[in-house]
């Protein structure tokens, strides 16, 4: 018990330092939808969802690879960095020498409206260059900063470089229009260059934020040099690999059908449906929330934890708690889905009316969020066993039905197809996951206990949202039922870890 303890005290100080980072950023969705259309909204998360796409290959699975030569060869920290940090240095490389000659056609292929130039689209693609390649420096260093314990300073880093992008993101949309306005000094010279509701503000303050982070994480960096184990980096490349097409994979699965939505839809309603399907999106972030955070405290640990005689039984009492706590979470935002939706409220009735049209995703998206935290729950299997390819198989069947899907289905349905299709994605991970697994390294889950939770937990959210057409009241009551249910038939377990 006291190592499931420690294992709940580490993802607590992650999940602190994750949580606040993202419900600050959270609260700029508000921000983002009252500043700018649907359709311009439409673009600033396009824009983002091909980042995001493309971050994986950057960092090249360096991250897991890390911690498990880590601890494979603690003897030889160093080298393990070196490694690391040499081959994400060479990503950065073939991403520049393959994008900037080619930016204004990248432009044009992107655009998803014919009301904003291809030439700001090809300025907003190389900000994202110079962010992408300032984020990936950063991958090794805060793995380094994780596999070394301190969450403090990850921390600390983590929420600095949030506060300033959304410090810069609120100074640039209301304290520049404040300062012109009012005449205060300076005005005159920020008038001559400023515009009004321009989206390549958020790119900036992205930008600066990155930079600076780079400046705090200078300790790490300074601490690598110029030599590789060349053994250790061929095994280490073989290991990451099948990471490289897992992670790519996962993300095609989590923002592709926002880019399939620019593509297959009309010019003329592509940004605006992107707009609502990703602003409703945003609601669900809290449970995502807490899966990059259970992900940020279990990744090291679960490596850390492998040698222990006791390993299998450990990760599947964490299993337990976290489905518990996952389908709490799952049913609390359907509950009080009423009172989140106003955080996508729009200037103006047609706006707002835009936005909340697509609420209807949210039980569908949060469901498919709660299959993929059980997925990456499983995933320890194969990392632990060196059997990284499994990762590719699963997470490229997932990848395919995202991509075949989705072609067939926003044509005619649109957002609500991307919505059941990642939740179908993702549960076909989950399956394959859980059964391979078993296969090859069996881990003593609580299957029957588990489905259980999770069943149950989607019976309570169509009540909520759909028989009792999102009640709060109600909602918030089955949400009550169902935690004190859980309890009571975990309380043995529970109270026994918390008096150690």
């Amino acid at each position: 018990m006291s190592t499931a303890k420690k294992f709940a005290g580490q993802t607590a100080v992650y999940g602190l330092t994750t949580i606040l980072p993202r419900i600050l950023t959270f609260f700029l969705t508000p921000v983002y939808v009252k500043t700018f259309t649907t359709n311009t909204y439409g673009i600033l998360n396009t824009m983002y969802s091909w980042t995001t796409l493309l971050n994986p290959l950057l960092a090249f699975g360096m991250e897991t690879t890390y911690f498990r030569y880590l601890n494979k060869h603690p003897e030889k920290k160093q080298h393990v960095y070196d490694n690391s940090f040499g081959v994400i240095l060479l990503m950065i490389g073939i991403l520049l020498f393959i994008t900037l000659p080619w930016v204004n056609h990248l432009a044009a292929w992107i655009a998803i409206d014919d009301k904003t130039p291809v030439s700001e689209y090809a300025l907003y693609i190389k900000l994202f260059i110079s962010v992408m390649a300032l984020d990936a420096i950063c991958v090794v260093p805060f793995a380094k900063i994780r596999g070394e314990g301190r969450p403090g300073r990850y921390g600390f880093i983590k929420v600095a470089n949030i506060l300033i992008f959304v410090g810069l993101n609120l100074f640039l949309i209301f304290g520049v229009p404040f300062i012109i306005d009012n005449g205060l000094p300076g005005a005159n010279w920020i008038a001559g260059w400023y515009r009004p509701h321009w989206l390549g503000y958020v790119f900036i303050s992205n930008l600066v934020a990155s930079a600076i982070t780079v400046l705090m994480v200078l300790p790490e960096l300074l601490s690598f040099k110029l030599r590789f184990d060349k053994q250790m980096l061929g095994e280490m490349l073989s290991y990451s690999w099948p990471v490289l097409i897992a992670n790519f994979s996962f993300i095609i699965n989590e923002n592709l059908d926002k880019l399939l939505l620019g593509q297959l839809l009309s010019i003329d309603t592509a940004g605006e449906q992107v707009g609502i399907y990703t602003a409703c999106a945003k609601i669900s972030v809290f449970l995502n929330i807490f899966i990059q955070a259970f992900r940020l405290g279990a990744e090291p640990f679960f490596f850390s934890s492998a040698k222990n005689k006791n390993s299998g039984q450990i990760y599947a009492r964490i299993m337990n708690y976290f489905v518990i706590a996952i389908c709490v979470i799952f049913i609390g935002i359907v509950a009080n889905i009423e009172l989140l939706k106003y955080f996508i409220k729009a200037k103006g009735a047609i706006q707002r009316d835009l936005y909340w049209s697509g609420l209807r995703v949210v039980p569908i998206l949060l469901f498919g969020y709660l299959s993929l935290g059980i997925y990456m729950n499983l995933s320890v299997w194969y990392k632990l066993s060196d059997q990284t390819k499994y990762g590719l198989y699963i997470s490229g069947l997932g990848a395919l039905f995202t991509i075949v899907f989705n072609l067939m289905f926003i044509p005619s349905y649109g957002y609500m197809a991307s919505a059941w299709i990642s939740l179908g994605a993702y549960t076909l991970m989950s399956v394959l996951s859980y059964v391979w697994g078993q296969r090859n390294y069996p881990i003593p889950y609580n299957l029957k206990k588990n489905l259980a939770y999770i069943l149950s937990s989607a019976v309570i959210v169509y009540l909520s949202f759909v028989v009792f057409s999102r009640n709060i009241f109600v909602g918030n009551a089955l949400l009550v039922a169902y935690t004190a249910t859980a309890f009571y038939f975990e309380r043995k377990q529970l109270l026994s870890i918390f008096k150690r």
